[in-house]
């Protein structure tokens, strides 16, 4: 019995890694479950799986908990950014899965990983934030970070087996988002609502406005440079509309090895869990006689910047990405309460990255202090005319 940590339990990631746990509850035993503000769900689910300790993202949220709850069997109730550092470094704990979204999962990833922990990992911004971090102290504490994403998912894949030093290349898929056929000037008028329908996958609201700018895919890229150890010139992006192929490994003789599989991330995060074992889970199986046709095409990057912005932070290194992920953060949010248009996203991480100076990440109080400058600074442009 694998003893596990969800945190993030009451998002897309968390709900579908619940389904993954329900289908092999003799292998998987939920010990612990983080969540933000969804007190219903998070309500539900600790009634479900009989949690010994919860955490919830304040103290008001902890209150609320605590009044919908029996006093009987009632599970330690912890909250904020210690609560989940807390929750995901208890001495039971082997594996934590770290679904939350957004900065805020950075230091109970990282304190886990310190811990000695297993980390199934479907928060990116962790190591865009922080990833050379992390890795060293993976390595450090011989313990393994299995990335969730579907497309990091499908390079450990098509790796197995494989010597590193026999790739040429990684080839990222990317669906592009709902607006691949808009002009740009079609892409000025977008609405929230818009955005938030995603062709093929269902996911958060973050998620998933960051993938209709493909922000979310620039995100990726630099994760994928430091959990597979590659330098940024190996990591290639392609626009595949069908999200068939999650990913492709090109090796040095010109062999390509690619994962495919239908779009459900139950798929991503049972092979995390179980890794390296493919466990059965009760999808449908690909059908390519259905699918008839796979198409990839270049990604235009004047049409969708926030990708061209984010190689340029990963490129210019440091504490760059952890701006450039915190500006993101801030713009997507206003763009969701309708404060900025769509095109202005991008417009307001470029000109929060022109006033950074970056510095080496050497600890992580550095990436924080960049990320807290980066959302003010953020803050601060969106208030006035850009």
């Amino acid at each position: 019995m694998k003893n596990i940590a969800l945190l993030g339990s009451t998002g897309s990631i968390g709900v579908n890694t619940l389904k993954v746990i329900r289908l092999h509850s003799d292998k998987y035993n939920l010990v612990g479950l983080g969540a933000g503000k969804n007190i219903d769900l998070l309500a539900q689910q600790i009634a479900e799986w009989h949690p010994s300790t919860v955490a919830v993202q304040n103290h008001e949220a902890a209150s609320e908990l605590e009044d919908r709850l029996p006093s009987r069997n009632r599970p330690k109730i912890l909250f904020g950014t210690e609560g989940l550092i807390e929750l995901a470094t208890m001495s039971e704990i082997d594996m934590v899965v770290s679904a939350v979204s957004g900065a805020a999962g950075l230091l109970p990833t990282y304190e886990a990983v310190r811990a000695g922990k297993q980390v199934a990992l479907a928060n990116k911004e962790t190591m865009v934030m922080a990833g050379y971090l992390v890795m060293a102290e993976a390595a450090k504490h011989d313990t393994r970070v299995l990335p969730i994403d579907s497309e990091h998912s499908a390079i450990l894949q098509c790796l197995r087996g494989h010597p590193s030093e026999d790739v040429r290349r990684i080839i990222l898929t990317a669906s592009g988002g709902p607006f691949l056929g808009l002009s740009p000037t079609e892409m000025e008028k977008v609405t929230a609502a818009q955005a938030l329908k995603h062709p093929n996958w269902d996911m958060g609201p973050k998620v998933t406005i960051d993938s209709a700018t493909l922000m979310n895919k620039g995100l990726e890229a630099i994760e994928a440079k430091w959990l597979f150890d590659l330098p940024m010139e190996k990591i290639h992006i392609l626009i595949h509309p069908q999200s068939i192929v999650h990913s492709m490994v090109e090796y040095n003789d010109g062999s390509i090895i690619a994962q495919l599989g239908i779009p459900d991330m139950m798929i991503p995060i049972s092979y995390a869990l179980a890794y390296p074992r493919h466990l059965p889970i009760v999808l449908p199986s690909l059908d390519l006689v259905k699918v008839q046709s796979l198409t990839f095409e270049q990604v235009d990057m004047e049409k969708f910047p926030c990708l061209a912005l984010a190689l340029r932070a990963a490129h210019m290194g440091g504490t760059m990405p952890a701006v450039l992920n915190a500006a993101n953060e801030v713009a997507v949010s206003a763009f969701l309460e309708n404060a900025i248009s769509f095109m202005e996203i991008p417009r307001v991480i470029e000109q929060t990255m022109a006033y950074h100076r970056p510095v080496e990440v050497d600890k992580i109080e550095t990436v924080l202090e960049a990320d807290a400058w980066s959302r003010k600074k953020a803050k601060e442009l969106i208030a006035q005319p850009l």
